[in-house]
C-alpha cells in the first residue's frame, strides 16, 4: 500500500512543513508529501524543493478577487490529489466555498492551547492575561477562524521571564514535535472514520495519550 499523501500549504520559512519532512524522511510518518505550495514567495519552497518535493506558487498578488486565486489554489491542490491538507503557516483566511470543497480534509496548527487565543498575538495575550500554561493546538479547519475541532494539542510552561519572543520559541519547538505525531495520529485511522472519530474524542495531549510518532500510549489501569 502506498503511503498517504500529503499537500501542505505555506507562507514562509514553512519550519512546521520541514519538521513534518524530517518525520516522514525518519519514518516516525508513513506518509509523502506530494507537494508544499505558498501563496506568495516564501523561503520553505526553495527548502522543501533541495529536498526533492514538488512545490508550487499560487500567489495572491496575482489575482484580482479572491475567489479566482482560490480556485487557481484548489485546481493545484487537487492535481496533486492529497488525502490530507496540512496548513502550516498559511497565512490567509478561507473562504466557506473553499473549506467545504475540502472538508473534512485539512487540518491547522495554531500557537495557543485552543479554545483560547483565537487569531493572531496569542504568546503576548497569554502572557496579559497571566496563563500559566500556553502551547499549541491541531485543529480541524471549518469555516470560523481558528474554531474547528480540536485534535491535539502540546502544552508549553509559562516562565516567570517570559516574554512574547521567548514563549514563541518554546512553542514552536512544540509545534515541530505536535504536527508531525498527530498527521501520524490521524493516518491511523481509515479516511472514511477519521474526522468523526478526532472530532469526538477529548482534545488529546502529546506526551500523555501519543508519542512523537503517533503511537498511543497505555496507562496502566486504561
Amino acid at each position: 500500500m502506498s503511503p498517504a499523501g500529503l499537500v501542505v500549504l505555506i507562507s514562509g520559512r514553512g519550519s512546521n512543513a520541514l519538521a513534518i519532512a524530517d518525520a516522514v524522511a525518519q519514518q516516525r510518518l508513513p506518509a509523502r508529501i506530494n507537494a508544499v505550495i505558498a501563496d506568495r514567495p516564501a523561503d520553505g519552497l526553495e527548502a522543501m524543493a533541495e529536498r526533492g518535493i514538488d512545490t508550487a506558487l499560487v500567489e495572491r498578488a496575482a489575482y484580482a478577487k479572491r475567489a479566482d486565486f482560490e480556485q487557481a489554489l484548489a485546481e493545484v491542490i487537487e492535481g496533486y490529489a492529497p488525502e490530507l491538507i496540512v496548513m502550516a503557516g498559511f497565512m490567509r483566511v478561507l473562504s466557506r466555498d473553499f473549506v467545504e470543497r475540502f472538508d473534512q480534509r485539512m487540518i491547522n496548527i495554531h500557537p495557543s492551547l485552543l479554545p483560547k487565543f483565537r487569531g493572531l498575538n496569542t504568546h503576548a495575550r497569554a502572557l496579559a492575561d497571566g496563563e500559566r500554561e500556553h502551547g499549541a493546538s491541531v485543529h480541524w479547519v471549518t469555516c470560523e477562524l481558528d474554531a474547528g475541532p480540536v485534535i491535539a494539542n502540546a502544552p508549553v510552561a509559562v516562565q516567570a521571564d517570559d516574554n512574547p519572543v521567548s514563549l514563541a520559541a518554546r512553542v514552536l519547538k512544540q509545534e515541530h514535535r505536535l504536527y508531525p505525531a498527530t498527521v501520524a495520529l490521524l493516518l491511523s485511522k481509515p479516511v472514511s472514520q477519521r474526522y468523526e472519530y478526532f472530532s469526538n474524542q477529548k482534545s488529546l495531549r502529546l506526551d500523555r495519550d501519543f508519542d512523537d510518532a503517533g503511537r498511543w500510549i497505555q496507562h496502566p489501569g486504561g
